[in-house]
């Protein structure tokens, strides 16, 4: 029998108990507003698939260096995805690996990782299909910095965040919220 999304995230944090409640609590929520937002998008979506990757796409988190959520591994945040993949693909779960490596913002692109010589491997990681859209945009509502893990974002707080990043990365949010029917 598989193991379950708690599982897989008690294997991966053991000995990390406040990292692993601060991304558990984290990923429910993610699950929580992906479910919501498929159940409400009218689309045929795999909502099991959509619970189970949302509560393990931070799983890389584990062996990354954030002493903020208590994580003390060796690999920058931003790694984070593509550690998760990693993980998920040793463990058989393939889809929902890759749900980990593109679930960064809206996507990194190559060129995001050439231009801000980002520290990841130069290939598109971007979302591909709904589902995997559906849990980085959920993701994009929540924080894991302590004190704000329970408050959600307005839909203009995560627009000025991807600001930052650009104009297409906001572009590309609103491309999703038309898709999933989120106002």
């Amino acid at each position: 029998m598989a193991p379950t999304p708690w599982q897989l995230l008690e294997k991966y944090f053991d000995g990390q108990p406040e990292a692993l409640d601060i991304v558990y609590r984290h990923s429910r929520k993610v699950a929580d507003k992906a479910l919501a937002i498929a159940r409400s998008s009218g689309l045929s979506l795999d909502l099991p698939f959509i619970e189970e990757a949302a509560l393990l796409h931070d799983i890389g988190v584990c062996r990354v260096d954030a002493p903020k959520l208590k994580c003390f591994g060796a690999a920058p945040y931003i790694c984070h995805g593509v550690i998760g993949r990693e993980i998920l693909e040793a463990e058989g779960f393939p889809r929902h690996a890759m749900v980990c490596e593109r679930h960064i913002g809206v996507g990194l692109t190559a060129s995001d990782v050439e231009i801000q010589k980002l520290p990841l491997p130069f290939r598109e990681m971007s979302p591909e299909c709904a589902c995997e859209r559906v849990v980085a945009m959920a993701d994009l509502f929540f924080s894991k910095r302590p004190g704000e893990l329970e408050r959600e974002k307005s839909l203009k707080q995560v627009r000025n965040e991807l600001a930052v990043f650009g104009s297409q990365k906001v572009t590309i949010f609103e491309s999703w919220l038309e898709q999933f029917g989120v106002r």
